[in-house]
């Protein structure tokens, strides 16, 4: 991925020539002439690097700077400045900025210093990236890049006390990723409850919920504490929330915005400390046009959105899940080794697998479980007629040429032109394949 960069100047011919020898040496480059305008740009683009004036009208490039470090995880600010301002650039410095360098430049000076802030940007995409996927695969297995880039997101939002709403397929693995986002929180170490919201009835909502006093209803032979009180000072994961009915809403609603629940047969509310992570296979924003889901309510749960891809957009980490469920129910069922040939992960990777993870881990165990003499019957694999059709030439072609893209775009980084060198295509080629395979070209 081209690093992005921002170039802020109240001079024409240094925006110019400051663009040109950055583009031409790969990067991403946005020119603004002021301050004011920089953070309008920022407020809308993210960039990696902000290259600024120090001395402008208005706003100067010190404000400018303080400004950006006041945002969350800003980008790095090289200063450009007139010959005998390094006073103030070393002030900048102390302030945070990355680097300097002096009007007039030479070429190779600006770009030794360019390379280093870009080089510094790569290494902490790929540290967040790898501890993101090491977050992630505590509690799954993949290989895609989609994949990743969820488990980077998992990293940033675990440590942060926010409500997190995961959606996703039914099947995809939202609770996984809830309980790698506890797992890497300050809350690992407390109460984790996990309730889903489809098994409760409106009638007891309140009581399952928020919790009940002894004798507060026929049947409530004890007090219990309720959901939100045994996660207090831990998270609590409702799955399945679009399930619940509108009345409970509005009370789930209530304890969010306070911070307190009321436990039927009490008078006085109880004051909790829990984390809310929220999961559905549901479009709530549909919902909510529909009526059908608190609109209110849903801002309220929306505040970080994670979507867990299905497994039809990520074939990549089909091979990769059926080797580990693979391992896991020969290890169960005391098989031994299970012989697989590339053209059974053709197959699989092949078939579109409507029910997702659950899906293929459910026909792992099946095949493993009727397994004879380490071979699996084909014969068992999911679809109608004992399974999908064999794989033709042209779906051959396809899964092959799929896979080549997938190793082109990976090894560089998800640059196109670099993936189309190492191929040898016409980077028009690659993209429309990219586009043919559902795989972000338009991105």
């Amino acid at each position: 991925m081209k690093a992005r960069v921002l170039v802020v100047d109240d001079d024409a011919g240094v925006r110019y020539t400051v663009r040109e020898i950055l583009e031409s040496a790969g990067l991403e480059v946005d020119a603004v002439e002021s301050a004011e305008q920089g953070l309008g740009r920022m407020a809308l683009t993210r960039y990696d690097l902000v290259i600024t004036d120090l001395l402008m009208p208005g706003m100067d490039g010190l404000a400018l700077l303080r400004a950006i470090q006041k945002e969350g995880r800003p980008p790095r600010v090289i200063l450009i400045t007139a010959h005998g301002n390094e006073r103030t650039a070393v002030e900048a410095m102390k302030a945070g900025a990355w680097d300097y360098f002096k009007k007039p430049f030479e070429v190779e000076e600006l770009l030794a210093v360019v390379e280093r802030a870009v080089e510094a940007v790569r290494l902490t995409r790929d540290n967040e990236r790898l501890a993101g996927e090491r977050s992630l695969g505590r509690t799954m297995v993949f290989a895609s890049p989609s994949m990743s880039q969820l488990a980077v997101l998992v990293q940033r939002v675990a440590p942060r006390n926010v409500t997190v709403l995961i959606a996703g397929e039914s099947g995809t693995g939202k609770e996984r990723v809830a309980e790698a986002i506890v797992a890497a929180s300050a809350r690992a170490d407390r109460p984790f409850v996990k309730f889903n919201c489809a098994a409760l009835t409106p009638e007891l909502a309140e009581a399952e919920l928020f919790g009940h006093s002894r004798g507060a209803f026929t049947g409530a032979v004890r007090a219990r504490p309720g959901l939100f009180g045994e996660a207090d000072g831990g998270t609590l994961l409702l799955d399945e929330i679009g399930e619940l009915d509108l009345g409970t809403q509005a009370r789930l609603l209530r304890v969010l915005q306070e911070g307190e629940v009321r436990p039927v047969g009490e008078e006085r509310p109880r004051k909790v400390d829990v984390r809310i992570l929220a999961a559905t296979h549901r479009d709530l924003k549909e919902m909510v046009a529909r009526g059908q889901f608190r609109e209110d309510l849903y801002y309220r749960l929306n505040v970080v959105n994670l979507r867990v891809p299905p497994l039809r957009e990520r074939p990549e980490d089909v091979p990769v899940l059926f080797r580990a469920f693979l391992t896991r129910f020969a290890e169960r069922f005391g098989t031994g080794p299970i012989r697989v040939g590339p053209e059974l992960v053709d197959r699989l990777r092949g078939y579109p697998w409507p029910g997702n993870v659950r899906e293929l881990l459910n026909t792992v165990e099946s095949l493993v479980a009727l397994s004879v003499d380490g071979e699996l019957d084909v014969a068992l694999f999911p679809g109608e007629s004992g399974g999908p059709p064999p794989l033709g030439l042209r779906e051959r072609v396809d899964a092959y040429e799929r896979g080549l893209l997938v190793e082109a775009m990976r090894a560089a980084g998800g640059n196109q032109a670099e993936a189309a060198r190492q191929l040898g295509v016409p980077r028009v080629t690659l993209h429309d394949k990219l586009k043919k395979y559902g795989m972000g070209a338009g991105d």
